[in-house]
């Protein structure tokens, strides 16, 4: 076992990345060569004045890069030459600040902080007491007038309110599936959907898409083939790929909703960043749709406020999923909603993050366009980059946190074993200002620009 040690700088952080830098400058150096076996985790940690799981993730990390192997039982490799990728060095000072476009959320508007600086108002002892499962009649009241910007006409009776839109998945689904059930859903899916699938006992079915979302037909096979009967979609804006279904596919599958007695789960919560969204799935097939909505996506990602719409016999039962998992949603949370809702300062936020993202959306045409598959329309939150020959998806993203830039491995969105694209998710809402967002795009432009690395031959 090598006695090698990293000098690390002082202010290095976080430690586990700069370890796992340290890892990458020895071995393409020398000074660590193929066959070392490094410290264990705890003489590292020990000698470096870290805990051990810093020096876990540090190895983790530098075996994702592809320089190290573990092997259980026998310790911490350096691999072999010839199977480095190494990367090549930026000029000095160039992408110094880490920009994360791996968080998918809006950005911050001026509009969000005014709403929260009048909840003060009147007399909040009523939104400290124990409310219904599925909201109070005033909150419902200003969700069915906010899912009308949808485009879904809803009775108020027919809303339940979660903490939050994952939240109302939770309930959606473990109200219309049994343990040991298949879900249809797109092949390349919100990642959300898969621990909570995983939580509830449920299998995950993939379905073929195209550059118009779920291909109808696959999704009438599947369900006469018996492999499940609830299909959950994200229609508009879908994540991760951002297309919006056509017209066409959605009267299609409302359709077979109705005729093969099928449940969808509509995922909305990115709708309104379009201003003409299409009419959700909910309005062509209601009785056979649960339409579920937030504000993490519209408004910001700590406003834990969801809606779910269904007929009345699963919005009962969703309520009693509610009471099951929360008791409530968060009564003053629904409150403020409510008020933004009434107010009109929602929309005002809306129309904030909407043509802050429009912006964005141009940033990264114009920096990106020759590789980004046209998306028709610009709004989203994010852009879905399939990327040129010969790069594949986890070495770019390895390139790109080298750089100090994140983004989002295809891995994440993949159901079952099926091969992931090569292709990455770029969150454009996560960074703070145009101009980090700007920086990020002319680094992965770049990267783009170059051949990843030499080929190497295998014998």
């Amino acid at each position: 076992m090598t006695n090698w040690l990293p000098s690390l700088a002082e202010n290095a952080r976080p430690r586990y990345r700069a370890i796992a830098s340290a890892i990458a400058e020895a071995v393409q150096t020398g000074e660590l060569a193929a066959g070392d076996r490094l410290p264990t985790h705890r003489d590292l940690a020990w000698r470096l004045g870290v805990t051990v799981g810093t020096v876990t993730r540090a190895y983790r990390e530098a075996e994702q890069r592809g320089y190290l192997d573990g092997e259980v039982g026998r310790g911490t490799f350096v691999r072999p030459v010839a199977t480095i990728h190494p990367i090549p060095r930026l000029a000095e000072g160039v992408g110094q600040v880490r920009v994360d476009l791996s968080v998918n959320q809006p950005p911050t508007v001026p509009g969000l902080a005014a709403a929260i600086g009048e909840m003060g108002d009147g007399n909040p002892t009523n939104l400290l007491r124990y409310q219904p499962a599925s909201g109070s009649a005033n909150h419902r009241r200003a969700a069915a007038a906010w899912l009308e910007r949808s485009g879904l006409t809803a009775d108020p009776d027919d809303i339940v309110i979660t903490t939050g839109a994952q939240h109302a998945l939770l309930a959606a689904v473990a109200t219309v599936t049994r343990p040991g059930d298949g879900i249809l859903t797109e092949k390349l899916t919100y990642s959300g959907i898969k621990p909570l699938a995983s939580l509830l006992g449920l299998r995950l079915i993939g379905i073929e898409t195209d550059d118009e979302g779920l291909i109808p037909e696959a999704v009438e096979s599947a369900v006469r083939a018996g492999q499940g009967r609830v299909l959950y979609c994200t229609p508009t804006l879908h994540n991760p790929t951002g297309i919006v279904m056509s017209q066409a596919r959605r009267e299609r599958l409302a359709q077979i909703a109705q005729t093969e007695a099928m449940t969808i789960v509509e995922d909305d919560v990115y709708g309104l960043l379009l201003d003409r969204p299409p009419p959700p799935l909910a309005t062509l097939a209601p009785d056979h749709a649960v339409f579920v909505t937030g504000f993490a996506k519209t408004i910001a990602p700590g406003f834990r406020v969801g809606y779910v719409r269904a007929n009345k016999e699963i919005a009962r039962r969703v309520s009693d999923a509610v009471r099951t998992t929360t008791g409530m949603a968060p009564p003053l949370m629904a409150e403020l909603a409510a008020r933004i809702i009434e107010s009109g300062q929602a929309d005002e936020i809306v129309g904030q993050i909407r043509e802050e993202s429009a912006a964005r959306q141009t940033m990264t045409r114009r920096h990106l366009g020759r590789y980004l598959r046209p998306q028709g329309h610009d709004g989203g939150l994010s852009a879905w980059l399939p990327l040129p020959e010969p790069w594949r998806a986890q070495d770019f993203v390895t390139a790109a946190a080298e750089r100090q830039v994140d983004v989002t491995s295809p891995d994440h969105f993949v159901i079952g074993r099926s091969a992931a694209p090569h292709a990455v998710r770029l969150c454009l809402g996560s960074p703070g200002t145009r101009k980090e967002l700007d920086r990020a795009l002319v680094i992965l432009a770049g990267l783009l620009d170059d051949h990843p690395f030499g080929q190497s031959s295998v014998g």
